[in-house]
């Protein structure tokens, strides 16, 4: 029996099959994907996973692979596998090695947290160039899984650009390692490319090797509210020409503002003075071996359409203005479960795609209410619909539709940061042509023949993975 034999193996204490404790790893982070899983398995090795892997071939039985359980698109639980699936939790991966200074690197097992590795490095002098709001539960797995973007993404790139090397179980428990951290190595594909991004359904990640970064010795941040988005996205290309230490630029609202502040009990961040909902707020932050604060402000003050600012030096100041930013997602999902999608757009059309957002979302939805945020360096906004009703499916997916199109439309991506998952894989036609999906699908049916490696993400389910 697939138990047992995952028993032998694993042992009693980490193969769990009891509904009360599975349920946590069942139900995605947003509460809006949910599946069955046939057990949960928290292996503590790699050749453990590789064990898990042989197993659940020789059973057919579809593997989840699992990490915080952070991801926003549904790609991390057994929702949609209808003969339910062994859910393969990685936390317990949590091995980290020194720190390499030499090479600039460091390796951790698949399920150390983003905040673990963070001070991991830091106490050694370095940081990490990937950084978002889910640190504390976020793993490194996971992370590369998905090629996760963040906050830092202006000034050192995606995840996949900090991912030096990776060690992989593939579906037949074959392990491959790439760990070697060399900066020059042309021997063949790169395979830590392909995997990072990959969402699980080419290997279980477990192990990642990461590209150190620089601690900076002085960090400035500064919240502007500003009349109109035209005027925000001409502000960012001004930064990008004359601000040299420019670290991120971020994009809220004043709504959006005003419901982190009501859900935190947080006093509003510009005193005495109040801005309509549809304000848009710039978050960005500058960094440096000096203070880049003059820097910044000279920026600042040959820029139009600033209406207030407020700038912070001290790291509890710092904190404060992040939180306006950071605290989006609790905020909203506070509200209720919320339609969430990760789009792109040339930032040359950001403005008219937010107008015909705002629009959509009034005609198709008129009760419900719109949530944007996002990285407006990098042209993603954070689309979020609540007050929808979640028993109308129909509704739900023509929204979703409409509002995917019209992202597509603009040369746009359906998928920033966030990935496909099982949330969008009605859509990525759009993103995607026909012959890059048969790329995509070549690969997979490679290093998957049967299918077993989260079944329905990325590629249309197929052999044993197909309900």
């Amino acid at each position: 029996m697939l138990i047992t034999d995952l028993v032998d193996v694993l042992g009693a204490a980490h193969v769990l099959t009891d509904p009360d404790i599975t349920v946590s790893y069942e139900t995605d982070w947003t509460g809006a994907f949910q599946g069955r899983a046939a057990a949960v398995v928290r292996p503590e090795t790699t050749e453990q996973v590789a064990a898990v892997l042989r197993i659940c071939g020789r059973h057919s039985m579809p593997v989840v692979p699992q990490g915080g359980n952070t991801g926003l698109v549904g790609g991390s639980v057994p929702a949609g596998v209808a003969a339910g699936a062994v859910v393969l939790s990685l936390r317990r991966l949590t091995s980290i090695e020194p720190v390499d200074a030499a090479a600039g690197l460091v390796t951790a097992g698949a399920g150390v947290t983003l905040a673990d590795v963070q001070a991991h490095v830091r106490a050694a002098g370095y940081g990490i160039g990937v950084d978002f709001a889910a640190r504390d539960s976020a793993t490194v797995g996971g992370i590369a899984a998905s090629n996760a973007g963040g906050e830092r993404v202006l000034r050192h790139g995606m995840t996949r650009g900090q991912v030096a090397g990776l060690e992989v179980v593939l579906a037949d428990g074959a392990v491959v390692r790439r760990l070697s951290g060399l900066p020059k190595d042309n021997v063949g594909y790169d395979l830590p490319s392909l995997f990072v991004g990959s969402e699980g359904t080419l290997g279980i990640i477990t192990r990642v090797q990461l590209r150190l970064v620089g601690l900076p010795a002085a960090r400035t941040t500064a919240l502007l509210a500003m009349a109109d988005l035209p005027a925000a996205v001409d502000l960012v290309a001004l930064l990008r020409a004359t601000v040299a230490s420019l670290d991120a630029v971020e994009l809220v609202f004043g709504g959006g503002v005003d419901l982190v502040c009501a859900h935190q009990g947080r006093l509003a961040p510009f005193p005495g003075r109040s801005f309509p909902p549809d304000t848009p707020y710039l978050l960005m932050e500058c960094v440096g071996s000096t203070d880049p604060t003059g820097d910044l402000a000279a920026a600042v003050e040959t820029a139009t359409g600033v209406l207030d600012a407020v700038v912070a030096t001290t790291a509890t100041d710092r904190e404060r203005l992040w939180t306006y930013r950071e605290g989006h997602t609790a905020a909203v999902n506070a509200v209720g479960v919320p339609l969430k999608l990760d789009v792109a757009v040339p930032l040359a059309r950001m403005s008219a795609f937010v107008d015909d957002l705002r629009g959509l979302v009034r005609a198709m939805a008129p009760s419900a209410r719109l949530h944007l945020w996002g990285h407006l360096a990098e042209a993603n906004l954070h689309v979020n619909v609540t007050g929808l009703d979640r028993d109308d499916a129909r509704g739900r997916e023509g929204l979703t539709e409409a509002i995917l199109a019209r992202a597509a439309a603009d040369g746009g991506s359906i998928g920033a940061e966030h990935g496909v998952g099982r949330a969008k894989m009605a859509w990525v036609g759009l993103s995607r042509s026909p012959a890059e999906l048969a790329v995509i699908a070549a690969m997979k049916h490679a290093l998957d023949p049967a299918g077993l490696l989260n079944p329905g993400v990325l590629v249309p389910p197929y052999g044993h993975g197909k309900p």
